[in-house]
Parts: C-alpha cells; structure tokens; sequence
C-alpha cells in the first residue's frame, strides 16, 4: 500500500478537502503513475454534486490524467520508469466478453471498472485522478505521445476519445458534410478531428460569439441556432450530427437538418429525457443514436492522431485549491474549454 494526497468531497455538493487515500500495492501487471495533470470533466460535477445518483463517498473525481511512470510490476512489459502515460474513463474490465476481446472495453458485459465512483471486482471503491498518484493495470495505460504536452493531452483522455470515436464510427470524412452541436469542452476537439478528417464541418451555436475560434480550428461555417431561420437554411444538408451539449434540444428540430439516412449522435447527457416525434425519423430515414467514450486501442489511435494533426485542447491550468471555483465557471460555461489542475499545487 502507499499513500498518496487526494482532494476529495465527503457527501454530495461538499466542498473538496485535501486528504490522503491509501493505493493499493503494485500488483505484477500494474503501473503506478506520478499524476502531473488532471483535467475537470462535466461528469466530474454531476458525480460531485450527486445529480447522477448512486454516488460513492467519499469521492476523489478525476478520468483525464497524465503523468510520468514511477514503478512498474513484475510482468509489465509496455511501459518502464519515466514514460509519459495517460488514463482515462476505465481502469478493469473482464478482458474475456465479445467486447472486451475486440477492444471494446467500455462496453463490458461483467460491467467496466471506472476510474472513479465505482467498485472495482473486490468491491473496492476506486478514486480518480484529482490525486498525486495512481495505480492502474498496464492494459488500462495509454503512451502519451512526445508532441503532446502533458496538460494538453490530460482532456484528451476523456473529452478527446468522447468526440473522437464517433465521428471515427460514423465515418465522417471526405465528401461528408458534419455539423457539431455546441462549441465548448467537447465541441472545440470534435471540430479539430472532424476536419483532421476531412469532413466539411459546420458548428451550430447558440450564438455567434464564437465564430472566430471555430472556424480558426477548422470549421468551414458557423451558425446561430438562435436564429429561427437557421434551421430553414440548413434543412435536409449534414450526413452527420455531433450533438456535444448537456441540455435538451428541440430534437425535431435538428433532425430536420439531417440528409436521407442521416444520423444524430448524441455524446452530451442531458438530465431529462429528449421529446421527438417518429415522422422526423421515418420520413427520411433518419437515425438518433449515442456515443459513450473508444475502448483503450482506440484511445491511443486518438492520442496518436492528435499528435499527428496537432490537435490540442484550449485549456486553462489552475492549481489544487481553485477546483471549487472551476467547478462554478464550467456551470456558468465562463472557460475556453478545458480546465487542467496541476497537481503539483496539491
């Protein structure tokens, strides 16, 4: 066992203490990792603050962590002391189901092990990356390459494959005409790897306000879905429709916008349930669909190509004790996109 500083919260809507959690020992496939950076999450408040229910406490959140390796187990192999690594949503799963054995972890049949608020096969709870160290079994590691700086690459590990996996999945590329609902945390990357590979891309914001950033990340149009006669325009055009926001939309609305055999796909979790009516389906051959986050092999495909296309995260790195704070300014949606603790600060 080894000890190690956390922040964590008591109860739900607490404010966050600094206190110490013991790790377990290092097992012979686990890595154990010095935790450089740790990227704040949107699920990180809804876990926080106890909007999801079935809450674990006390709670250390945290699913976008980079760091260095400090030790490795007797039989690991991919990584050694010193290598820049990174983790993500998920820490076990069963390694024997359908999903798990073509790289599908996330979706494990015995249940996958999350990264934080969960049980692990012991009934252990695990605590996340708002933490100086963490260990995890080497399969759950990802490389971070070497032209990803460390606090960049850190809301990779959940905002980056969240945007990344479904575009990927739904083929958006060439000759593809794809829309990104929502320019914030997930929004900004869906745009760079939406035209890393290389769809025509267009946002559809609330507003105008950030027209400029998107279309200096690779949008090629910006719209106001504010404007009634957005919608009217844009009638019957995308193949493909990233929605990356947390509140309800008028879906009909949106589904109008989709091509024959077009697709809506979902990645935000709004808390209450969506309204649309079938003929908006039906009519066209329309789909709705959702995305939860790439298993680990398309998490290093992620990490790899956004080395490759200079795809980067806009972040703000804060230190340990303005987490409440950040927490405030994701609601109030007052950062450009990402906030980052540097962990050092703890």
């Amino acid at each position: 066992m080894c000890k190690t500083h956390v922040l964590s919260v008591q109860s739900a809507k607490a404010p966050f203490e600094k206190t110490t959690i013991e790790r377990r020992a290092l097992r012979p496939d686990d890595v154990l990792i010095d935790i450089r950076f740790s990227g704040i999450c949107h699920s990180d408040i809804h876990s926080a603050y106890g909007e999801w229910g079935g809450g674990i406490f006390p709670m250390v959140p945290g699913h976008e962590i980079a760091g260095v390796v400090t030790a490795v187990g007797s039989e690991v192999t991919k990584y050694a002391i010193g290598d820049r690594v990174g983790v993500g949503c998920f820490v076990d799963s069963c390694g024997a189901c359908e999903y798990c054995l073509r790289g599908e972890e996330q979706f494990c049949e015995k249940g996958v092990i999350q990264t934080y608020n969960s049980l692990d096969y012991d009934g252990n709870p695990t605590y996340g990356g708002y933490s100086q160290q963490i260990v995890v079994k080497e399969a759950f590691v990802v490389r971070i390459p070497d032209a990803l700086a460390l606090d960049a690459a850190s809301p990779l590990l959940c905002a980056g494959i969240t945007t990344y996996s479904p575009l990927n999945k739904w083929n958006a590329g060439p000759g593809k005409k794809v829309a990104i609902v929502g320019m914030g945390g997930l929004g900004h990357l869906a745009v760079q790897y939406a035209h890393a590979l290389g769809a025509e891309v267009t946002v559809l914001s609330q507003s105008l306000s950030k027209k400029d950033e998107a279309l200096r990340l690779g949008a090629d149009h910006y719209y106001a879905t504010s404007d009634p006669a957005t919608f009217a325009e844009l009638a019957n055009q995308f193949d493909l429709i990233l929605n990356t926001v947390s509140a309800n939309l008028d879906v009909d609305a949106y589904l109008s916008m989709l091509r024959v055999d077009g697709t809506l796909v979902n990645v935000g979790a709004p808390s209450q349930p969506d309204q649309y009516h079938v003929f908006s389906l039906i009519m066209q051959r329309r789909s709705i669909a959702g995305s939860l986050v790439g298993g680990i092999r398309e998490t290093q495909e992620m990490l790899d190509f956004s080395a490759e296309h200079g795809i980067i995260p806009q972040i703000e790195v804060i230190r340990a004790d303005q987490v409440e704070e950040a927490y405030e300014r994701v609601l109030r949606s007052d950062v450009r996109y990402r906030f980052v603790i540097d962990m050092a600060t703890l």
